[in-house]
């Protein structure tokens, strides 16, 4: 029986190392998509602002062809002039010229606000382009050791999973039924030492008989407590 306390001791610390690999892949894999999905998120903003910029290109588009439009009407308006005759009709055509001077005007305004705002929209996406080129770089150089840290992780989870297996398949199906249970349950700690009438585990005080059982007896006992299974160090006086 002692010999399977050693398998458990030694397959729990061995558990205990898997997991911690197993967290640190599980982090390596999370830094990887968050340098992905950083990176994504800038290109949507840029693509964003590429999108906002053809919109406003468009808008631009339309007030030139109504400047164009109006041109054409100012001058038309102007080459009637001279052959009008009455001063009511004269007047007329002069206060049709203004207006469309003055549409003219308000087009040619709209176009320099949006056009300013082109200008701010691609300042902008220069700077969003200029991270997401740095974002790129460092992902590529991170990634690469990323990629070198996971595959190290994998080669030590393939040897620890050999060790693991040297020490539990000896294990009763009872005990390993048993084992895997209380390392569920109980934090990934299911073998505690006994130590002066107490279990380590749950810091519960340990009934005599009990205690000084685990000296005497070669049956597994466990913590009535928290059920963890006991070993003891040495004789204790």
């Amino acid at each position: 029986m002692h010999e399977q306390i050693e398998l458990l001791r030694a397959l729990q610390e061995l558990d205990r190392e898997l997991n911690g690999i197993r967290q640190e892949r599980r982090n390596l894999e999370k830094e990887q998509a968050d340098l992905e999905s950083e990176k994504l998120r800038i290109q949507a903003m840029v693509d964003s602002l590429d999108e906002e910029i053809s919109g406003f290109q468009s808008q631009i588009e339309e007030l030139h062809q109504g400047l164009a439009q109006e041109d054409v009407h100012v001058r038309r308006s102007e080459d009637r002039l001279p052959e009008i005759k009455t001063q009511k009709e004269y007047l007329a055509v002069l206060k049709e010229i203004d207006a469309t001077k003055k549409m003219t005007k308000d087009l040619t305004a709209q176009c320099d606000e949006k056009l300013a705002r082109i200008a701010d929209l691609q300042a902008e996406k220069e700077e969003k382009l200029g991270q997401l080129e740095e974002l790129k770089a460092r992902s590529e150089a991170r990634g690469n050791e990323i990629t070198e840290a996971l595959g190290a992780c994998d080669k030590m989870l393939e040897e620890k999973a050999g060790q693991r297996s040297t020490h539990f398949d000896p294990l009763p199906k009872q005990l390993q039924k048993r084992y895997a249970l209380l390392m569920e349950r109980r934090g990934g700690v299911a073998v505690v030492e006994a130590r002066d009438g107490n279990c380590t585990g749950c810091h519960m005080h340990l009934p005599p008989q009990l205690f000084n059982s685990l000296f005497l007896e070669p049956q597994i006992q466990s913590c009535p407590h928290c059920n963890r299974l006991l070993f003891v160090t040495g004789r204790e006086d």
